[in-house]
């Protein structure tokens, strides 16, 4: 059971005084009745709630795979950037959030929900989760490089990284690779190709844990998870 107000507000039809407001002058009713009252309650998996005759219906939890763009930065607000979840135009909850962050200028997979243990047990570090990253790469990416990134690479930090996977496409003066991480430091793909004297020109993730990125989206574009996507995230 729900308060009717807050029912509203996470749909995002206002915020709780708004919707207050929109109580008490009788545009909401429950299974057909006018309901004036916003600490009235209601069972949200089986009440029929409209709001000025237009069902509302509620989502407990939210989930949408985001191929995101070159410039848009992984945050819920800000001042002066786009932000990842500006782009998803279909939510319905206010309290979405990207789960970890991609840099302003890396592509690619960005899971965005509200779920906030499903959050923590994506990123926990405890939980060892796959990364996988496609990469461009100033310079050439040598077997000596794919050993040492193997062995952890000291990127300033007190520890060395965990043993990443590199494996090489094409080495060439712009190299193309393919890497597996299972931490998510600061710049950290950026910063272990920096410790061996190669800069990263560009930079994609395909895969976190079980969830690969839909190349069917283009930049930009996002979709929901399926049922069964959002069941493989929470194996443990």
């Amino acid at each position: 059971m729900i308060r009717l107000d807050k029912y509203l507000a996470d749909m995002g039809l206002g915020t709780r005084s708004e919707v207050k407001r929109s109580i008490a002058r009788g545009a909401v009713t429950v299974d057909g009745q006018p309901v004036r009252k916003p600490e009235h309650k209601i069972d949200q998996t089986s009440s029929e709630v409209r709001f000025d005759g237009a069902i509302v219906g509620y989502e407990e939890y939210e989930y949408y795979m985001l191929n995101k763009p070159q410039g848009v930065v992984s945050a819920t607000t800000d001042n002066r950037d786009k932000t990842v979840l500006d782009l998803i135009g279909t939510k319905k909850r206010k309290d979405l959030f990207p789960v970890g962050r991609l840099d302003k200028d890396t592509e690619g997979l960005l899971l965005i929900t509200n779920d906030g243990a499903l959050s923590h047990s994506l990123l926990s570090p405890k939980k060892h989760v796959d990364k996988v990253y496609y990469a461009k790469v100033e310079g050439m990416v040598t077997a000596e490089d794919v050993e040492k990134f193997r062995e952890g690479l000291d990127i300033g930090e007190k520890l060395p990284t965990k043993p990443g996977e590199l494996e090489i496409l094409k080495s060439a003066e712009i190299s193309e690779v393919r890497l597996t991480i299972r931490e998510g430091k600061f710049h950290q793909v950026k910063r272990m190709f920096h410790a061996v004297g190669k800069e990263v020109v560009y930079l994609k993730r395909l895969r976190m844990g079980s969830l690969v990125l839909d190349e069917t989206l283009a930049p930009g574009n996002y979709r929901p998870l399926s049922g069964q996507e959002v069941a493989e995230l929470k194996k443990k």
